[in-house]
């Protein structure tokens, strides 16, 4: 399975006074890639709701593995996999330049309409911009 990379620099306010990165950081950074993944192919959060739907997460998990510091230039590396139910899962690496890796993800976001009625199939505006993603990651 393939992967989207996103570079991203450590900003000086996402470090603390050690120059280390805030846990909390590390979420949003895979927001980055997600949304940087998901948006070529219209799937990131705007275009979704543009199309009537949501995906808020429903699952989080993250493993830190070594700290980002600041001024750092890291890799998030995203992927996608095809699920059972009408859920979008990414993982996601967070890999310092040189390859050491800094966090490892995973987001699985559950598709509901506007007024939160979940959706136990892909609608017809999601299904086949999920299949181009897919497509893309396998290929």
């Amino acid at each position: 399975m393939g992967e989207h990379e996103t570079p991203l620099t450590v900003r000086f306010n996402e470090v603390d006074s050690y120059g280390v990165a805030w846990h909390g950081h590390y979420v949003g950074w895979m927001e980055v890639g997600r949304n940087e993944l998901a948006g070529r192919f219209g799937l990131d959060a705007a275009r979704l709701a543009e199309l009537g739907y949501l995906a808020p997460v429903v699952e989080l998990e993250l493993k830190y593995r070594r700290p980002a510091r600041y001024n750092e230039m890291l890799r998030i590396l995203t992927t996608s996999r095809r699920t059972e139910t009408a859920t979008l899962e990414f993982s996601c690496r967070i890999s310092a330049a040189d390859g050491t890796l800094c966090a490892t993800g995973r987001t699985v976001h559950a598709l509901t309409d506007r007024d939160g009625v979940l959706q136990y199939r892909f609608p017809a505006p999601v299904a086949p911009r999920l299949e181009q993603m897919l497509a893309f990651l396998e290929g």
